[in-house]
């Protein structure tokens, strides 16, 4: 027996369309530093109508891969509902790469066209005339495009464009199935990898954004996506806004804590999405500053796990952290940290500062060495495989069958899975220490470090030692003015974990090194130890 449902397709295009029509006196505000520039979802709807017809007049007119090397900002969410709505496929390129992984993503996606924000060019010129397939470049604001002329690309304004091209744009019915949007890995180990987004995995991960059990959005939210738009599509956070009708505020290019605290509390948001060291950036700010903060409800937060001392220092200023956890290949947000239904105070924090629930419509499991499925029982500690409707089955051009099994996502997260459905992550597998057969926890042993009053940063990796295998080596950023040694620190992780595990080894560091989306870049830590260009100091 068939159901008497419609087959109604879920497509990006009626968010749009909802969006611009239903909510179009909601806003996106963008940021200038020094106040905002704002502009209705309706005239974003009608802006993006105008883009579609421009690119179509570029040559776009089947599933090309538009680009766009661009901040947060009004006009890169009208690339976000143009281009997939006309059947294209948007491709936001990672502004932090190296050149050379840029050149490479470019081209293994074959991006046709690139929107670039005008103050990225001296970023994209060195790059530009290597981009084999890129035959237009749009600039988006004013600035001088001299470095971009000479690549062999033809060169656009996007407001001309926009301008002359027609006011109505007749939108396809497209297939739910088909592809919408592509993010690439951070690539820390070999090429990034390409994800490609369908528009019913968009549409549904929105829908599972906006739900109670994630971050309960609505159009009383103004919501502000500090984490950028081309990583993991800023979390699923700017169509999310668009289906519940909330306001978006865009930081632009303006993503340190000063202008952040001020953006906050000239504009007032109530949600805002970024990553634990862009928070840690913000309370130290706020804290020598003094801040309000307080129209923030909820801060989600993710990206590498979220220290306790964090969740607390906002706690203290009235601003609820809640830790979530995804990756680019599950359109990210996979778990959602809220403690169960009346559990508070101190009883809360186990549950606030574990990876979260497993979301509705996603199923996760834990495997061990040789593929056996564990117990879901809070104690058994295995690999995380997880699978569902906007989690990727492949990578695009790249087989990668090692990343795959039995039609479960691989994550490479080491953990435990309680039988209500908590997600407690230890490492990542590539990250775990191990010394003398026994595993040690690196996410642990920063945490606590983290906890230190005069500790700001702290990451732990596994290095090789010729009596243990592998012993951890802290390396440490410690606040301005501080004075704290290696043998305090250490003593001070000894009363959080057992003896073993405390690092002999210990680097004072200026900053973390950190990959392109702001994690920190433990493969860079592991190189400059090989090579001895870090300080270490032996503490037995």
């Amino acid at each position: 027996m068939l159901s008497t449902m419609q087959d109604f397709p879920l497509t990006i295009t009626s968010i749009l369309r909802h969006g611009a029509s239903v909510f179009g006196s909601a806003e996106v505000r963008t940021w200038t530093g020094e106040g905002t520039r704002s502009r209705s979802y309706a005239e974003v709807g009608a802006r993006a109508a105008r883009l579609a017809g421009a690119l179509r007049g570029l040559g776009v007119d089947g599933d090309q891969r538009v680009a766009t090397f661009m901040w947060n900002n009004a006009e890169h969410l009208e690339a976000y509902l143009a281009v997939p709505s006309m059947g294209a496929v948007l491709h936001t390129l990672n502004l932090r790469l190296f050149p050379e992984q840029l050149v490479y993503i470019a081209d293994h996606a074959e991006d046709h066209v690139v929107l670039v924000d005008a103050s990225l060019i001296p970023l994209l010129a060195p790059v530009l005339p290597r981009f084999s397939t890129v035959r237009h470049v749009v600039v988006v604001g004013d600035g001088d495009t001299a470095p971009l002329a000479g690549a062999g690309k033809e060169l656009h304004s996007y407001e001309e464009l926009l301008a002359a091209a027609p006011a109505e744009f007749d939108w396809p019915e497209l297939d739910e199935r088909s592809a919408a949007a592509m993010c690439y890995t951070s690539g820390t180990t070999g090429n990034p990898k390409g994800v490609v987004y369908s528009h019913r995995s968009a549409y549904l991960h929105s829908m599972a954004t906006c739900t109670g059990n994630a971050f309960g959005l609505d159009a009383g939210d103004r919501i502000l996506p500090v984490v950028p738009m081309f990583h993991a599509n800023a979390w699923g956070l700017p169509y999310a806004a668009l289906m519940a009708g909330a306001s978006l505020i865009m930081p632009d290019r303006f993503l340190q804590a000063g202008p952040l605290v001020r953006l906050i509390e000239t504009e007032r948001p109530t949600v805002a999405g970024a990553v634990p060291t862009i928070w840690g950036d913000v309370l130290r700010y706020a804290g020598e500053h003094g801040a309000d903060l307080t129209s923030l409800r909820l801060v989600p937060c993710g990206g590498s796990a979220v220290p306790e001392s964090l969740m607390r220092g906002f706690d203290g200023l009235g601003v609820r952290i809640v830790q979530a956890w995804g990756m680019t290949e599950t359109s990210p947000l996979a778990t959602v940290a809220h403690p169960p239904a009346g559990v508070t105070g101190e009883d809360a924090l186990p549950y606030r500062v574990s990876q979260g629930r497993i979301m509705a419509g996603l199923e996760a499991r834990l495997t061990g060495d040789d593929d056996t499925v564990l117990p879901a029982d809070g104690a058994a500690v295995g690999e995380v495989e997880i699978r569902g409707p906007w989690i990727t089955a492949s990578y695009h051009r790249d087989e990668d069958p090692g990343r795959f099994h039995d039609g479960w996502l691989r994550t490479g997260d080491v953990g435990t899975l309680s039988p209500d459905g908590y997600l407690v992550l230890t490492d990542r597998a590539k990250d775990v220490i191990k010394s003398g057969g026994e595993w040690i926890s690196s996410v642990e042993l920063e945490n606590h470090l983290m906890g230190h009053p005069d500790v700001i940063e702290a990451a732990v990796v596994g290095v090789p030692d010729d009596r243990w295998q592998e012993r951890p080596l802290a390396s440490v950023v410690v606040r301005a003015g501080a004075k704290v040694t290696a043998a305090q620190l250490k003593e001070f992780l000894a009363g959080h974990v057992a003896r073993w595990q405390l690092p002999e080894r210990w680097a004072f560091v200026e900053a973390v090194p950190k990959t392109s989306v702001g994690k920190f870049s433990k493969k860079t830590i592991r190189e400059q130890y090989g090579k001895g260009e870090l300080s270490v100091e032996r503490v037995d």
